[in-house]
C-alpha cells in the first residue's frame, strides 16, 4: 500500500511539469491563438463548399493573390509595434510603379526602372518617418495627409491613364516577380522571403529589441538610451520599400499599371495585422501571426462565394472574424499568464 507521501509525489511532478509546459508557451500564446482560428475558419468553409477547398486549384489562387497586400502587411507589423500607423502604403504602392513605368519608359532598362521604384518607395517611407518623429505629427494624421499627397503626384504624372507592361515578359524581371516554381508563384516566394528577413530583424537583431521597447514605453526607450526616432524611421522606411516592391508584383502579373493601383488593399493588410496579434497599443506582435492571418483575410472572400452568399456578406464576417479572433487571443493570452 502506498503511503500518502508517495501518492502526492507523482501529482506534484505532474503540477510542474504542466508549469513548465506554460511558461515554454507563454511566449507564443499569440501565435495558437492564431493559428486555431485559421484552423476553424478552414473547416467551417470544408464543411460549407467542401468540393472547391479539397481542390488544390484554390490554395494555388490564395498563393497568387495573398502576397499582392502580405508583403505589406509583414512590414507594416514593425510600424504597429512602435505603436505607430501606416495609412499611405497604397499610394505608395502606385508612386513606386509610377517612377518604374517613367524610367522604363525613357531608358528601357529594367533594372534602372527596377532600382528607380525601389528607392522612392523608400524615400516616401522615410519622408513618413521624418514627419512623425521630427515634426512630431501623429502617425494617423501625417500618413493620411502623405496617401493623398502621394496618390495625387500619381494622378497628376500619369494624367489619371494606366501604362502597359507587356514589354517586362521578354525580360528576366518578368519571371522572378510572377513566375513559378512548379506549382508555388514566385509572390507566395518572395513573401516567404521578406517574412524571413523580417523576422530575422524582429527576432535575432537588436533593432527587434529596440522596435518592441520603443513601442512599450517611449520614455524608457530614450533613458536606455536607444535611438527611437531612428528606430521608428526604419520601420517607416521598410513599409515604403515593401509598398513599393508590391505594386510592382501585382502590375508584373496584370501587366498593366493603373494609377488606382493600391486602393484595395488597405483593409485586407491593416485586417491582416491585427488578426495576427500585433497589438494597436504597440510594444506587441508577431511576423508569424502576420502570415497567417493574411491567408485568413484572404480566404474569406473566396470562402462566402463558394458557400454560396453574396459578396456583400464579405465586410460582415470580416468583422466578425477580426473581432472574433483578436478577443480569443486575449483570453488565452490572460490565461498563458496567469
Amino acid at each position: 500500500m502506498s503511503t500518502p507521501v508517495e501518492t502526492a509525489q507523482p501529482v506534484a511532478d505532474n503540477r510542474a511539469n504542466s508549469n513548465r509546459l506554460l511558461q515554454k508557451a507563454r511566449p507564443y500564446g499569440l501565435q495558437f491563438g492564431i493559428v486555431f482560428v485559421g484552423i476553424l475558419i478552414w473547416f467551417v468553409f470544408a464543411l460549407a463548399s467542401p468540393l472547391t477547398w479539397r481542390n488544390k486549384e484554390i490554395y494555388g489562387a490564395l498563393m497568387s493573390t495573398v502576397p499582392f497586400f502580405g508583403l505589406v502587411a509583414l512590414p507594416l507589423t514593425l510600424v504597429v509595434i512602435a505603436n505607430e500607423i501606416d495609412l499611405s502604403f497604397p499610394s505608395v504602392m502606385a508612386f513606386g510603379m509610377t517612377m518604374f513605368a517613367i524610367v522604363l519608359n525613357s531608358t528601357g532598362n529594367v533594372l534602372l526602372a527596377l532600382a528607380a521604384c525601389l528607392l522612392a518607395g523608400t524615400l516616401a517611407g522615410l519622408l513618413n518617418g521624418w514627419i512623425v518623429v521630427k515634426i512630431g505629427i501623429p502617425s494617423l494624421v501625417a500618413t493620411i495627409g502623405t496617401s493623398f499627397f502621394w496618390r495625387g503626384v500619381v494622378l497628376v504624372v500619369t494624367n489619371g491613364t494606366g501604362t502597359s507592361l507587356v514589354p517586362i515578359q521578354q525580360t528576366f524581371l518578368y519571371p522572378l516577380l510572377v513566375g513559378r516554381i512548379g506549382i508555388i508563384p514566385m509572390q507566395m516566394v518572395w513573401m516567404v522571403v521578406v517574412a524571413i528577413i523580417v523576422w530575422y530583424f524582429l527576432n535575432r537583431h537588436k533593432f527587434g529589441a529596440h522596435l518592441y521597447l520603443t513601442g512599450d514605453n517611449i520614455d524608457s526607450s530614450r533613458l536606455m538610451g536607444i535611438n527611437v526616432d531612428r528606430t521608428k524611421m526604419i520601420a517607416f522606411a521598410s513599409v515604403g520599400l515593401a509598398a513599393a516592391f508590391a505594386g510592382l508584383v501585382v502590375s508584373a502579373e496584370l501587366l498593366y499599371f493603373w494609377p488606382t493601383l493600391g486602393e484595395g488593399y488597405l483593409l485586407n493588410t491593416l485586417a491582416s495585422v491585427f488578426l495576427g496579434g500585433t497589438s494597436v497599443f504597440g510594444g506587441t506582435g508577431t511576423v508569424f501571426g502576420t502570415f497567417v492571418a493574411s491567408f485568413i483575410i484572404g480566404s474569406i472572400n473566396a470562402g462566402i462565394v463558394a458557400a454560396g452568399l453574396t459578396g456583400f456578406w464579405t465586410q460582415l464576417i470580416y468583422g466578425l472574424i477580426i473581432v472574433g479572433s483578436v478577443s480569443l487571443q486575449t483570453v488565452l493570452s490572460r490565461r498563458l499568464r496567469k
